[in-house]
């Protein structure tokens, strides 16, 4: 008995998407196995034939080892000013029926569409002045800010918009709830998954923000993409490699261990 031709390619289909997954897993991962690779030779021309060394590794944390530690600082209290700001902010815009809320939602993510260079430059031209606070982290931080609160926004503001968490707002509304009361103790524990999904997202494009941020450093406030940058301008290609290898060695633990933490409150708060 023969096997019918649908049949036939509907057993395929799924190999040749795990074929073509593959390819593109591949593609992908090829330059970073590679960048990790360099940077852990003792030559790149020869490469693995010249010996693997952590001498290029050790260079790096003796020069930008202080980069690692601001650049976790200022993705941290950019997600906590982001919780501060950017979950209130999105409550309000999903209460309000006015236009101007819609209009103000729009200019928030201008920061997003605009380029980095062009948002720090107008940072400068508005705070530039004030030499103090130019020339600390909080200059940058304020940059982050103003790129990451419309991911915030936008994606605790879905959540806020649900019919159903309207009904339940009502309901403890009627039964004589303050909004302290439904706000911290209804509405936030109900958006938790998007507050704790927004914030990742926060995390990631602080810590790997790199355009904004090479216009707002300074020699004293550098982060751990400006440190790249210029370890990949001014120094050996091997000692740009390690960067990069420290780079993923600092920052994939705790992006895991945040999509954990998120995972976890996922599973016992529901979407």
């Amino acid at each position: 008995m023969s096997t019918p031709p649908n049949a036939y390619k509907a057993r395929q289909a799924p190999w040749l998407l795990i074929a073509l997954t593959t390819l593109v897993a591949i593609f992908m991962l090829a330059p970073i196995a590679l960048s990790v690779m360099t940077g852990l030779v003792v030559n790149y021309s020869k490469g693995l034939a010249s010996g693997l060394t952590t001498r290029w590794l050790a260079e790096v944390w003796e020069l930008y080892g202080g980069t690692v530690g601001a650049s976790l600082w200022l993705a941290l209290l950019c997600v906590a000013g982001n919780l501060l700001l950017g979950v209130p902010c999105a409550y309000a815009l999903a209460r309000s029926p006015s236009r101007a809320a819609r209009w103000f939602e729009e200019l928030l993510t201008l920061p997003v569409a605009v380029p980095g260079l062009a948002s720090a430059l107008a940072l400068i031209l508005v705070y530039g002045q004030l030499a103090g606070f130019r020339q600390s982290f909080a200059f940058i931080l304020v940059g982050h800010m103003v790129f990451t609160l419309p991911f915030m926004v936008r994606t605790v503001g879905a959540a806020f918009r649900k019919g159903e968490l309207r009904a339940l707002e009502e309901a403890a509304r009627s039964l004589g709830a303050s909004f302290a009361q439904r706000f911290l103790g209804v509405l936030v524990p109900a958006v938790l998954p998007a507050i704790v999904a927004g914030s990742l997202m926060v995390f990631t494009l602080s810590v790997g923000e790199f355009n904004l941020t090479w216009m707002l450093h300074t020699p004293l406030t550098r982060t751990l993409p400006v440190g790249l940058a210029d370890s990949y301008a001014s120094m050996r290609i091997e000692i740009g490699s390690a960067y990069t290898l420290v780079f993923l060695i600092v920052i994939l633990p705790v992006l895991w261990g945040l999509q954990a933490i998120g995972a976890l409150i996922e599973k016992h708060h529901g979407t």
